[in-house]
């Protein structure tokens, strides 16, 4: 029973895209490990901007700088 867990920042992922993380995920187990889809789960879990680091800032403002 294959976990996979996706977390992406929430800045506009639209669920079409959700969906085909989903898909790509699961294909992915089946064709390289031979799971079984209908028990493989799929997490997408959205964070806050501000919840996300990098290189010592949040990405709330490292977004703000680029749009300098």
């Amino acid at each position: 029973m294959p976990y996979v867990n996706i977390r992406v920042t929430n800045e506009g992922v639209t669920a079409a895209q959700k969906q085909e993380l989903i898909e790509g995920a699961t294909d992915l187990l089946q064709r390289v490990l031979n799971k079984n889809p209908a028990t493989t789960f799929v997490i997408i879990d959205e964070v806050e901007t501000d919840n996300w680091g990098v290189n010592r800032q949040n990405i709330t403002s490292v977004r703000k700088q680029e749009r300098k």
